[in-house]
């Protein structure tokens, strides 16, 4: 009976403490609740966007970057109360300020000290935030090196400086400038992805079998057999170039030092060097590719010709096909900066990647192996390893282009982000093509040559592991939050 009630009374000493547990967790929650609204120099630096208002009308929106050390910021406008926007006296914001700024927004210029000193000062006048205003059109993370919990609790983020002289030329002339911060996250899978993911593997496609599609013509019947036949296969084989083991080699040592030089003198001028060599390339690329397709389809087109001064004598059709291609090249050139500008680049992307992968042929295996292999640890060195030698990534650095013209490398494939708050584009250089877009057209023409149908040939299984390559790539890209 004893050893009975002894273990019915340590039974019940469990109920008591999960009782005593319990109101010990919600005594202690509020104390958790209130660590959580501390900041710390750790925290995440995030982007952020600015709406803006100059005497009650809506203007631009802007783009800053959250401090390390700044107070939580929201992630929609909704609710949001506008903040008035004030000059802070002095301009750099690193001593004692000479107004009151309760409820204002502090607008102060980069600079004389310390980021979390900028804070602490705007902090200390009231100021209900802090915009920084950086020297140059970079934004920069501003961090700090604190280990302990800071008493900041003001929103502290920073713009650049094309943003802030709209700011400052605002107020300037008396305006009242009010503005709204809030951080929409971006969706975690862009749709647009998708459509670029198809834009490449038809591309790839298209181009490997770019002679089937373009050969009917040449190979009709109805012809007279005693007429003269252009020799186009002879044309297309003394410009066809045949890579070697060693000329792959070289290839990609030239494609990094290229890389580095971009890197290191990036400008807007060094950007419309690479802009009028995408030009004539694809130029010639769209026009080649359009003189196929009109001679498969019209055999009888093209046969008037035309002296043309400096450069000979040419068809009609092959001239009219030109003047559209110049024409249409500088139309994007001018545009390149509009909404619609993408597909403009796209048609001169693809028509150049086809016209590449007719020019450059891969003989064998083998050195589709050594090519394919050191492209590979290019792209590890120039985005994973070269941060440890620069201070930025690369590739990464070289594929975002000039932010001080807003001008970009043109040699990649784009596509709008379809319902991202922060709009954009997703990109795919052209290396992502080209190089497998090499190994799929070998294995067309080693089909043929071994004369294997599309059941028992290498070309649809390529073409598929090409497909799942490029989608296992876009699902690391997500994996590692959009890092190159």
């Amino acid at each position: 009976m004893k050893r009975r009630n002894r273990s019915c009374n340590q039974s019940s000493i469990f109920p008591k403490l999960a009782v005593i547990y319990g109101v010990l967790f919600f005594i202690l929650s509020p104390t958790a609740s209130a660590d959580e609204s501390l900041t710390f120099c750790d925290s995440t630096s995030i982007s952020v966007k600015i709406k803006i208002w100059v005497n009650g009308v809506e203007g631009q929106t802007l783009e800053g970057q959250s401090a390390t050390f700044s107070a939580k910021i929201p992630k929609t406008d909704n609710g949001l109360a506008k903040q008035p926007v004030v000059l802070t006296n002095p301009l750099n914001c690193c001593s004692n300020l000479s107004s009151e700024l309760s409820g204002f927004t502090a607008l102060a210029r980069r600079g004389d000290c310390d980021y979390l000193v900028k804070a602490k000062v705007a902090q200390a006048a009231g100021a209900a935030s802090l915009v920084v205003i950086n020297d140059s059109e970079d934004i920069v993370e501003m961090s700090c090196s604190k280990k302990s919990a800071l008493d900041i609790s003001i929103l502290v983020l920073m713009i650049s400086k094309l943003g802030g002289d709209a700011l400052n030329e605002s107020l300037s002339v008396g305006g009242k400038v009010e503005l709204l911060v809030y951080a929409p996250e971006s969706l975690i899978i862009d749709p647009g992805a998708a459509f670029l993911w198809l834009m490449a593997v038809a591309t790839v496609v298209c181009a490997s079998l770019w002679f089937e599609i373009t050969k009917s013509g040449e190979t009709n019947g109805n012809y007279d057999e005693l007429s003269e036949k252009p020799n186009y296969k002879d044309d297309e084989e003394n410009e066809i170039i045949e890579m070697s083991t060693i000329s792959a080699v070289i290839f990609v040592i030239l494609a990094s030092t290229f890389l580095v030089l971009l890197y290191l003198f990036m400008s807007s001028w060094f950007i419309w060097v690479l802009i009028v060599f995408f030009c004539l390339g694809a130029v010639e690329g769209m026009h080649s590719c359009i003189v196929a397709l009109v001679k498969s389809k019209c055999r009888g087109c093209g046969q008037k010709t035309v002296n043309v001064p400096l450069f000979g004598t040419t068809t009609v059709m092959s001239l009219s096909v030109l003047l559209f291609c110049m024409a249409f090249a500088i139309f994007w050139v001018c545009t390149r900066k509009e909404s619609y500008a993408w597909v403009g680049q796209d048609i001169l992307g693809i028509c150049l990647i086809i016209a590449v992968l007719q020019l450059a042929q891969l003989p064998n295996i083998k050195v589709a192996t050594v090519l394919l292999c050191c492209a590979f640890m290019y792209d590890i060195f120039w985005v994973f390893i070269s941060p440890l030698f620069f201070h930025d990534s690369v590739m990464i650095s070289v594929a975002q282009g000039d932010s001080s013209s807003g001008e970009s490398i043109p040699m990649v494939l784009r596509f709008p982000r379809l319902f991202d708050p922060w709009g954009g584009y997703s990109v795919l250089g052209f290396g992502d093509i080209l190089f497998p877009g090499l190994l799929l057209s070998f294995t067309v023409r080693y089909d043929k040559s071994k004369k294997r149908t599309w059941k028992d040939g290498y070309f649809v299984w390529l073409a598929i592991g090409y497909a799942c390559g490029l989608l296992f790539t876009y699902l690391a890209l997500y994996l590692m939050n959009n890092h190159g």
